[in-house]
């Protein structure tokens, strides 16, 4: 898929500064003018910036229930464990009591990654120092075992939400990109994985058009079942990945990150079915919700480019709806990137980029 990789790891960045804006703030000016050579030390260079940031603003606290035996009571006593002490013949109270504390779940994930870092040998020294420097200040946070790390739990709110971006990142690092070899020890692979890859394709396509076309309502919208008689009973739910609207004119975008963008079956190659009936029935029953009202409503499979010989780019007229499917290069400098993406809109709405 990949023919220059500095070309393509840049990109990632770019993907990211769109799916969390927070990588678009000053303090990341040099990382994105910088050239990176492999995956690890572009996350090595993001974390150690937005580490930085967030000991300026403070690392954050949360309240965390302690037990511990005390000469004098603190917060409410545990009775059983100070039965147990006065049997032992212990003249201590077992107290129960909420300490505010920055060893909690969030800053034990960027310890932990930050540790992981540091022991492998392709991130460059630089960025190891500047990671050495900052995991001074973690020395009350205990680290974690990354697959015990339970990340659909995680929920931020007022007090953390700096963290969202750090921890997506500790995420794909720890998730999409580490590998254990055969002695347990960690390494990191040459690219995160297809699963992780596509969730960020995704997310950088829905930001991108939300950023830069401000005249069009885009959203991850869900597709309600055309249903005769409302009874939806078990149907499962139809989320798109991109859906852009002006009016009752509505381009849905299914966005797919496969190592190979066609199925092969006798030497021929065709498209992947299940992709082009899940767009035709999120294409049909919006389109129905329009009634006899004009509308157009289309749908787009758009595939990330690999370095296959035979690539998709076709349009069809399904029962009265276009359904396209195209490539999108991510070998590409970004603004070339960026130009695919505007001539899609230019196409399906004749909008130009603000």
């Amino acid at each position: 898929m990949i023919k220059d990789k500095s070309i393509f790891i840049k990109n990632i960045y770019y993907m990211l500064s769109y799916a969390f804006t927070t990588l678009n703030q000053s303090n990341f000016e040099d990382v994105a003018t910088e050239e990176f050579e492999n995956m690890h030390n572009l996350f090595a260079a993001i974390l150690s910036k937005g580490i930085g940031q967030q000991l300026k603003q403070g690392l954050y606290r949360e309240y965390l229930n302690k037990t511990e035996n005390m000469a004098v009571m603190r917060g409410k006593i545990d009775i059983s464990g100070t039965i147990r002490n006065k049997i032992a013949r212990q003249q201590v109270l077992s107290c129960e009591y909420d300490d505010l504390s920055e060893n909690n779940l969030l800053n034990q994930i960027l310890k932990t990654t930050v540790m992981i870092l540091l022991r492998l040998s392709r991130v460059d020294s630089e960025h190891k120092d500047a990671l050495k420097k900052e995991i001074l200040f973690f020395s009350n946070v205990d680290t974690l075992e990354p697959s015990s790390i339970k990340w659909a739990t995680i929920r931020f709110q007022r007090n953390n939400q700096t963290y969202r971006m750090l921890i997506s990142i500790c995420q794909l690092i720890l998730q999409g990109m580490l590998q254990t070899t055969e002695q347990g020890e960690y390494k990191l692979a040459s690219f995160v994985d297809e699963q992780r890859m596509c969730r960020l394709y995704e997310k950088f396509i829905l930001e991108y058009y939300s950023k830069e076309f401000p005249a069009l309502n885009v959203s991850a919208s869900q597709i309600p079942w055309a249903l005769d008689d409302g009874i939806g009973t078990m149907l499962p739910i139809m989320q798109s990945d991109i859906t852009l609207a002006r009016g009752n004119e509505v381009l849905i975008i299914d966005a797919k990150y496969y190592t190979h963008t066609t199925q092969v079956q006798f030497d021929v190659h065709t498209l992947h079915s299940s992709n082009l009936y899940q767009i035709f029935t999120y294409v049909k029953n919006k389109d129905s919700k329009f009634g006899e009202k004009p509308h157009k409503v289309s749908g787009m499979l758009l595939y990330a480019k690999t370095d296959e010989t035979i690539q998709p780019d076709n349009a069809y007229q399904m029962s009265g709806n276009k359904i396209s499917v195209k490539t999108l290069d991510l070998n590409l400098q970004f603004v070339e990137i960026a130009a695919q993406l505007n001539r899609i809109v230019e196409e399906h709405f004749g909008l130009n980029v603000v």
